[in-house]
């Protein structure tokens, strides 16, 4: 039996396309989640894991939807060897069923998760230069040195509520405990 898994990762998204691609290959049962791949609990690929038997075939539109990492991908790909289960990614042409396509599918994974990488790596070179050039990121400070000092000043002084002093330095009492 082909059983199918769509995934997306907000509910802004629409799965159809996938279920589409799914239901033209043949099949015959569905799970779709709205979540995050990089949320380890999924509560419909959780239900598929337990539905899944000796013999079907898990089927997905791109490797992305099962997991996001080699690793995650890789754990899949065994268990579901162990269990006498195939695998199969549309976009990417992949039928863990022959031998050529675990071998496929080991080399797009590879190639995939060294791209996350690159992609960190440049991330942490862009961060790291900002912040040689003096740019230090995230959000700005709600408070200057003048309105921390006066804060605390009208905290020390116990003449004014917390409300109060909220409103004078423009701060909510969260952030004015903070700096507290």
């Amino acid at each position: 039996m082909l059983i199918g898994y769509a995934r997306v990762s907000t509910h802004d998204q629409n799965p159809e396309l996938q279920l589409d691609a799914l239901t033209a290959a043949g099949c015959e049962q569905l799970y779709t989640d709205t979540i995050s791949g990089a949320t380890k609990q999924r509560p419909q690929l959780d239900e598929l894991r337990s539905y899944i038997r000796k013999g079907d075939t898990l089927v997905v539109w791109r490797l992305d939807r099962l997991g996001r990492s080699l690793k995650d991908l890789i754990e899949w790909v065994e268990w579901m060897d162990e269990n006498g289960i195939s695998f199969k990614s549309i976009t990417e042409s992949i039928d863990t069923s022959t031998s050529g396509g675990k071998l496929i599918f080991s080399i797009f994974g590879a190639i995939a998760e060294f791209e996350r990488n690159l992609i960190r790596e440049r991330t942490k070179a862009g961060l790291a230069a900002a912040r040689a050039r003096g740019r230090l990121g995230g959000r700005p400070k709600k408070l200057d040195a003048k309105k921390i000092e006066l804060a605390k000043k009208l905290y020390a002084s116990k003449e004014h509520t917390i409300v109060e002093i909220c409103e004078a330095v423009g701060v909510s009492k969260a952030t004015l405990y903070k700096y507290l």
